[in-house]
């Protein structure tokens, strides 16, 4: 349980450092594109480089990838494909909106969970997945500080913001249900193969001679390297050895990791409103792993 733990933390507390890596990139002079395409490029190489050479546990051999069946391949390159959406909407909200608030917004994958979990599965939420909700929407609001700052928060920010969380529903969503006869490494691999491919395409009209190939190192080693490379391979580890309940709250630290390092590093701003509706989101996750975690004995 220790070990998993400290997977689980470390493969959060690495999603939590990109977005300053981001900003800081953009105010190198580099744009959405290219640091998308620098962190996914890189990743695509790295992971399936470790999937060609990591032995299977079963068989304690390389498992082969031409062995591997058609359709949970496809399953999984289309499910990858969100990650890749992620990526895009995320770093395109990053660009006009402070990274405090940006991880807020994609914080609503919370409750986007419960209601595409309501949607496909045909059941009602319980008692404590529509208090979990509830206290997510109620720590927007005052994460946001949409009240103070409604006329200054940008809009179109705001919608990519949307997006990124939406895309990244699906991407916790279909992570866990898709291509599981595989293993984690060649899992990670395909997945990857669909965000990349996701991210060539909508970069494809900037790879000419305006493109920044500079981009790739420090900033596209950076990012693959907290983005691609050490959170699947960390967070894989450590689940099973957590738990879905446990390792679904320990991946919040996500949250206050990604609004310190943007205090420090970007000198963000972020007053006790903000503070409250953050500690009320990281209350909203406990709630709805709850029961994963307890059991009913609370309810």
């Amino acid at each position: 349980m220790l070990k998993g733990i400290i997977y689980v933390l470390i493969g959060a507390a690495s999603y939590g450092v990109l977005a300053t890596i981001v900003k800081l990139a953009y105010q190198e002079g580099f744009d959405v594109s290219e640091v998308t395409f620098s962190q996914y490029t890189i990743g695509f190489i790295v992971l399936w480089f470790l999937a060609s050479v990591t032995k299977n546990r079963k068989s304690n051999k390389t498992e082969s990838i031409a062995n591997a069946k058609i359709k949970p391949i496809a399953k999984l390159v289309v499910a990858g494909t969100s990650l890749g959406f992620t990526g895009l909407f995320y770093y395109s909200a990053v660009q006009t909106i402070d990274v405090s608030i940006c991880i807020v917004l994609l914080m609503q994958s919370v409750w986007m969970g419960v209601l595409l979990e309501v949607i496909i599965e045909r059941e009602l939420p319980n008692i404590l997945k529509i208090i979990a909700v509830l206290l997510v929407f109620i720590g927007t609001v005052f994460a946001t500080d949409v009240i103070n700052n409604f006329e200054t928060l940008d809009t179109i920010g705001l919608i990519w913001g949307i997006l990124a969380a939406i895309s990244y529903t699906v991407s916790l969503y279909t992570s866990n249900r898709v291509g599981l006869s595989l293993s984690n490494s060649l899992r990670s691999a395909w997945m990857m193969t669909g965000a990349w491919m996701v991210v060539a395409i909508f970069t494809l009209y900037k790879l000419d001679a305006n493109f920044q190939w500079s981009v790739f190192y420090p900033w596209g080693v950076y990012l693959a390297l907290f983005g691609t490379i050490i959170p699947p391979i960390f967070l894989n580890k450590g689940f099973p050895l957590t738990g879905i309940g446990v390792g679904s709250i320990l991946i919040s630290l996500e949250i206050p990791v990604s609004v310190g390092m943007a205090v420090w590093l970007l000198q963000e701003e972020v007053n006790v409103f903000q503070i409250t509706g953050i500690a009320l989101i990281l209350l909203g996750i406990l709630a709805l792993n709850w029961t994963r975690v307890f059991g009913q004995r609370a309810i």
